[in-house]
């Protein structure tokens, strides 16, 4: 049966996990749009696609760009620091065979 340490003292650091939003999907599919311009003709010009996917492109990426930019100045400026204590093993070199 395994011993379960009760006296460990809690993890210090934090993890944020930044927002979901739908701008990296939206950026994705504007990019396949803008490419796609380029060769598809169906029912209005392709450079009109192209624009268009240019255009959304554009926005979604200045969504994920200040998306980022907020959370990084909404995470704390000071953690406390804790190291750890790594322990102490000797290390001797295996003993030669003959």
């Amino acid at each position: 049966m395994t011993m379960v340490r009760r006296d460990a003292e809690p993890p210090s650091e934090r993890i944020y996990a930044p927002r979901p939003s739908w701008a990296p999907a939206v950026f994705a599919f504007a990019a396949a749009l803008a490419i796609a311009g380029t060769f598809v003709t169906f029912m209005v010009p392709g450079w009109i696609y192209s624009i268009v996917g240019l255009v959304v492109l554009l926005g979604a990426f200045r969504v994920m760009t200040g998306g980022s930019v907020r959370g990084y100045f909404r995470l704390p400026r000071r953690q406390k620091v804790r190291g750890a204590v790594l322990p102490v093993e000797t290390i001797s070199p295996p003993s030669p065979r003959s």
